[in-house]
């Protein structure tokens, strides 16, 4: 059985859908199966293009249960898991006290469970020149306290500065731990004028397409198209590039654990794939979509 975690006390604007739906099945809501082999599974776009494969590998385990994957953001899935109508949501961040208060007043009792591990690396144009930087120059980009590239050592061309979308567990966690610095008593925000959008595809793609801006995305979601940069706590360094073994090693300094939550202690199908999810042929697959697996 996988190890389960009591919640900490911290913490696709498109949908994308996996039906692997057997003839008997005629509803992808949690409460209303109608032979109680559906597991309806929402949240993360970090995690959704790892779910839906890992959804497809299982059918071919075990074929009477049907995975419903979607995405919407880590909010949007543990949203659904307060209010009953998932059976796991996805999420790229911890969920928060207060939806975790939430989940408690419907007579839920969340439990999280790390199914990989993650690094958010920090992306620009093949043609920028810039290789590496900090965690306070990308605090100070984000914010707008840095404006243009030559500031930090590359031309003289404004920033272009790209986020996903508030609901996205990334979004958070890159307002916390590289804005805010790991501080819970900061309250840097993003400026107004970065540009937020609704999926790690569109990040890359306009990264890719303009010279000027930065983004970051989950090290699965990185094309060889765009320009990885090399990141350090501190300007003394030392500045590294996010892999498996950077993160494993604790030297990548902007790396985190993805979720699933189920809404209290999981039984039957939904333990059954869990513990699937955290074996050896489910955590191979981590490794071949460019995540991290949580026993490496």
């Amino acid at each position: 059985m996988p190890a389960p975690r009591p919640p900490t006390q911290h913490g696709l604007a498109i949908a994308l859908v996996l039906g692997l739906l057997l003839s008997g099945c005629k509803s992808s809501s949690a409460d209303s199966t109608t032979d109680g082999q559906t597991i309806v599974n929402k949240g993360s776009d970090t995690i959704v293009n790892l779910a839906l494969a890992w959804a497809e590998a299982y059918h071919q385990v075990e074929p009477q249960v049907s995975i419903s994957v979607t995405g919407g953001g880590s909010g949007t899935g543990i949203a659904a898991l307060i209010n009953g109508t998932v059976d796991l949501a996805n999420a790229s961040r911890q969920i928060k006290p207060e939806e975790l208060q939430a989940a408690q007043a419907n007579g839920f009792s969340p439990v999280e469970f790390v199914v990989a591990r993650d690094a958010i690396a920090i992306i620009v144009n093949p043609d920028n020149p810039v290789e590496q930087l900090t965690i306070g120059q990308l605090s100070d980009i984000y914010s707008g306290k840095i404006f243009n590239w030559s500031e930090v050592g590359g031309e003289d061309r404004p920033i272009v500065k790209l986020s996903r979308e508030t609901n996205s567990g990334t979004h958070v966690y890159f307002l916390e731990q590289v804005l805010r610095r790991g501080d819970s008593e900061d309250k840097t925000l993003f400026s107004p004028d970065t540009l937020l959008l609704p999926s790690s595809e569109g990040i890359t793609a306009e990264v890719r397409d303009n010279p000027n801006a930065i983004g970051y995305d989950g090290l699965g979601y990185v094309t060889p198209d765009v320009k990885v940069i090399a990141v350090a706590a501190e300007l003394s360094g030392p500045f590294v590039l996010p892999s498996g073994t950077t993160v494993n090693n604790g030297q990548y300094p902007i790396a985190r654990d993805l979720y699933m939550y189920s809404a209290d202690q999981p039984t039957g199908r939904v333990l059954k794939y869990l513990n699937w999810i955290l074996g050896p042929e489910a955590q191979r697959i981590v490794s071949e979509l460019g995540f991290v697996p949580t026993s490496s």
